[in-house]
Order: C-alpha cells, then structure tokens, then sequence
C-alpha cells in the first residue's frame, strides 16, 4: 500500500501538483506588509491580524521566518 501511495505522490509531483494547505499569504508583497505592520508601533497586533485575515500565531510565523530565527525543535544538538 506504501509503494502505491508514494507511487501516486510522485506522478502527482510530476504533473506539477503540491500537496498541503496552501498559504494565506500567497505573494511576497503582503507577507513584506505583515512585516512592515509588525514593526509600526502605532499597530497593535489585533488590527494587523483582521487588516490581513490571518491569526496571531500565522502573523508571529511569518515575522519570526523573516528574521531568520529557527524554531526550538530546529535548533542543532
């Protein structure tokens, strides 16, 4: 059953198809608006959020991968 699956992941692959949830934020400039936002101290969090849809922990992701900082489970050991 593990072949026949993986199989058909890799022809879907091969047609271009992605699996997964897609982003709320598709396209860089609103990811770099999110940032932007952030980084204003006259925006609180609660209007950055319903400015953009997104929740609090999807707006703190995406700061967070623009700084660069890892997450703790990804740190070296």
């Amino acid at each position: 059953m593990r072949e026949r699956t993986n199989a058909g992941l890799a022809a879907a692959r091969a047609r271009g198809r992605v699996g997964g949830r897609p982003k709320k934020l598709m396209t860089n400039g609103k990811v770099a608006l999110a940032r932007q936002l952030f980084a204003d101290p006259n925006q609180s969090i609660s209007e950055i959020c319903s400015t953009l849809e997104i929740s609090r922990s999807t707006l703190y992701r995406y700061v967070r991968d623009a700084k660069g900082i890892s997450k703790p489970s990804d740190s070296p050991t």
